[in-house]
């Protein structure tokens, strides 16, 4: 057999896992499953299969924080980046027409990036099963034996066999309670996992057969193409002009090659609050209890404390979850309303939307811990190596503490270095320059004095992750 092209899907921005998921620090990067991301796991999870370099499919915001992460597992790995969201039948044609550009129409194994599979050998032992599928020319997905009746998926419903496999008879969107008690019953209906297989050609084959104005639409993009440090970049217009739309509708439910395999190894989509409780490790009463949490008579709760002691009494089947600048506490059954919720927080321009304190840039992240009427505090964390753009600003000065490491400043003409306890002060306009050139992370704490201290208050003159 030949070797697999892991494609990871890790442009989504979902808030169902808010306040921890944001738009810009979505699921995929969270450790919700022990040490590592879900993202990590993913990438991981092919460990035991032969497999050429992953490639791994974002957004724009999101692609130093995915650099990061795979680095971090010191893998090689390509990032294609997405000009913006079409979806996925868009997103993986372009991971197909690059994987014929750097292989031999290798097959492509589709992953979400956020998703969590308990047995390893289970997974790799399916996935083995459907590659000799898919390298025949079949489209191949995977499904999951429903163990409840389940509203919030979509059904695969097969029943013929085909070897190993079965044939794809239908495919169902999300059922209300009733029809997926009787889904559940049939027994012949299976959650759609959202984990594909097939040979790049035979994608876009099938593409230019069902969804000829996507291909074209990717076509132009990918002659587009540009290398951008660790990136893959497609033609922005092009790009745009793509009809947006799933894979499912836009291929698998117009296909008569297609066929299902079931894969038993404890996967869950982790889609809510509710189903990461599910999910995770629980002490005899139930409790998930995640950081500094104090609970007294305790049953069946979610309980996630980021940054300070949260402390429970008599609480019973509730999702309670702290960060820096948000908490939320939620009955169990009641988790669903949190798109609601975001939504009026996204109505009144709430930054706790998008962001979290912890902001994450190429170079580092700063925390912003406290600010007022002309003045904000952040503490900056720079990791080796790590150098902010030379840049100036029009609205404040900024003061520098270094409290750990040594850092290497310019100042206009000037460039010094300065350790622990030593300062210095940035006049308004002055151009200027941070730099770790140290082994191990530089803090300092950052004081900005102004009329207007938000971020797009910056002129990049020089910038060696290619920013703006």
């Amino acid at each position: 057999m030949k070797a697999l092209q892991p494609v990871i899907l890790a442009g989504g921005s979902g808030t169902r896992l808010w306040p921890l998921s944001r738009k810009h620090y979505a699921k995929q990067y969270l450790q919700l499953d022990g040490a590592q991301t879900m993202l990590q796991n993913t990438l991981t999870r092919v460990s035991a299969l032969a497999h050429l370099p992953p490639m791994l499919i974002c957004n724009e915001d999101s692609r130093f924080l995915a650099a990061e992460q795979v680095r971090q597992l010191g893998i090689s790995a390509s990032i294609l980046l997405e000009p913006a969201g079409r979806n996925t039948a868009p997103a993986l044609a372009m991971a197909a027409l690059e994987a014929q550009a750097v292989a031999d129409d290798p097959v492509l194994l589709v992953m979400p990036a956020d998703h969590k599979i308990c047995d390893q050998a289970a997974f790799s032992k399916a996935i083995s099963a459907g590659q000799p599928f898919a390298e025949n020319g079949d489209l191949v997905i995977f499904g999951i034996r429903p163990t409840c009746a389940e509203t919030g998926y979509g059904y695969i419903k097969a029943t013929a066999p085909k070897g190993d496999a079965l044939k794809v008879e239908a495919f169902v969107e999300k059922p209300n309670k009733d029809t997926a008690a009787a889904y559940l019953a049939q027994g012949s209906y299976y959650w759609n996992s959202g984990i594909f297989m097939f040979r790049a050609s035979q994608y876009l084959a099938a593409l230019s057969q069902h969804s000829p104005d996507i291909l074209h639409a990717c076509n132009a993009a990918y002659q587009g193409r540009s290398a951008d440090l660790d990136f893959l970049r497609f033609d922005t217009e092009a790009f745009l002009a793509c009809p947006e739309d799933s894979i499912d509708y836009a291929v698998m439910e117009k296909s008569d090659n297609l066929v299902m395999l079931p894969l038993d190894a404890g996967w869950s989509d982790i889609g809510s609050w509710a189903a990461l409780w599910e999910a995770s490790m629980k002490d005899g009463a139930g409790n998930c209890e995640i950081g500094d949490v104090i609970s007294v008579e305790g049953r069946g709760n979610y309980i996630n404390a980021q940054s300070r002691l949260v402390a429970t009494v008599g609480c019973e089947d509730m999702i309670i979850v702290e960060t820096k600048d948000a908490v939320l506490v939620a009955p169990k059954a009641q988790v669903a309303g949190i798109a609601a919720l975001v939504a009026s927080l996204k109505a009144e321009n709430r930054p706790e939307v998008a962001y979290h304190r912890d902001v994450y840039r190429p170079w580092g992240s700063y925390d912003t811990v406290d600010q007022g009427a002309r003045y904000l505090v952040k503490r900056i964390t720079v990791k080796p190596g790590g150098k902010l753009s030379l840049q100036k600003h029009f609205h404040r000065a900024e003061h520098w503490v270094v409290v750990r490491g040594t850092a290497k400043v310019t100042k206009g003409d000037t460039v010094l270095e300065l350790s622990e306890n030593q300062s210095i002060f940035l006049p308004l306009g002055v151009v200027h320059a941070l730099e770790n050139q140290g082994e191990t992370p530089l803090e300092l704490i950052e004081v900005q004095t102004g009329d207007y201290l938000d971020e797009d208050d910056i002129l990049r003159l020089e910038d060696r992750y290619g920013r703006s």
